[in-house]
């Protein structure tokens, strides 16, 4: 399996910016693809996830209503649209992929064993 985040930039607060992550090699339709970030010092949290099959989304309390997660299954790539950039959502972000999960296990980082290299956010002004 591999992933290929990209996407990441320099903004400044209130902007936007949108984060894709290709795969190749999930052997089937039944995964999650999750977003994750960590900024330096802190642990890697979770941002938010779906299910490649349902297309149902998942989101951490601190970027719903914000950020929208969503797949192009024929393009195997998932996106991360990010609205109303703050300074705190600085961080580098890593997009993940796992089969088998049950929905207490989504938003769990240590549950993922496919990961993207990352690509950094960094919102300042």
């Amino acid at each position: 399996v591999q992933l290929q985040a990209s996407g990441g930039g320099l903004v400044q607060p209130g902007d936007s910016l949108r984060l894709s992550c290709v795969t190749s090699g999930i052997p089937s339709n039944r995964f999650h693809m999750g977003w994750f970030r960590q900024a330096p010092g802190k642990e890697r949290e979770f941002v938010a996830a779906i299910k490649w099959s349902s297309g149902n989304t998942y989101y951490s309390g601190s970027v719903k209503g914000r950020f929208t997660i969503s797949r192009e299954k024929v393009k195997n790539t998932a996106f991360l649209q990010m609205n109303s950039l703050k300074p705190e959502d600085t961080a580098i972000y890593y997009c993940a992929a796992q089969a088998g999960l049950i929905d207490s296990s989504v938003s769990n980082f240590r549950a993922y064993d496919s990961w993207g290299q990352g690509t950094l956010v960094t919102v300042s002004s």
